[in-house]
């Protein structure tokens, strides 16, 4: 029997029809806060679902305060349900690692539509909060905190 040649066009689409399938379009943007970075994708084309370190928002962020700062942007643009969010975070506390997720959807909401960016940043949720804990000095108990003085 003699062998069947393919040519090299037919080879590359089948290639291409390949990576289409495999392919998984997603808006990808990094949160920050003091210690806290989070690293948030918004896939915009499948159900809802918010995911943080891989458990469900509700059981990461137990407190409904932390969940509503999570969500305000999403809220303020009204796309709550348009998207499935995978969140990675790390770092900080949680009041920190929440503002972060915050950020870092902000950011992402601006890549999938440029035309959110005007009221995300009056909102302040493009801003990124710079405040840190100071390194300690030598010679003090920790930035700034002198030691006590003794008389005698």
């Amino acid at each position: 029997m003699p062998k069947k040649k393919t040519n090299k066009k037919e080879i590359k689409k089948k290639e291409k029809k390949k990576k289409k399938k495999k392919e998984s379009k997603y808006f990808e943007a990094i949160g920050r806060r003091k210690t806290s970075i989070a690293r948030v994708r918004l896939f915009p084309n499948e159900k809802k679902e918010f995911l943080v370190n891989q458990k469900p928002l509700e059981r990461y962020f137990p407190l409904p305060e932390l969940q509503k700062i999570v969500n305000s942007p999403l809220e303020i643009m009204r796309c709550l349900d348009k998207f499935k969010i995978s969140v990675r975070v790390k770092g900080g506390g949680l009041f920190s690692q929440s503002e972060a997720v915050r950020h870092g959807i902000a950011r992402a909401l601006v890549l999938f539509n440029p035309d959110f960016r005007k009221k995300l940043k009056k909102a302040g949720f493009l801003k990124r909060d710079p405040r840190m804990k100071e390194r300690k000095k030598f010679g003090l108990k920790r930035a700034r905190r002198a030691p006590q003085w003794q008389k005698r």
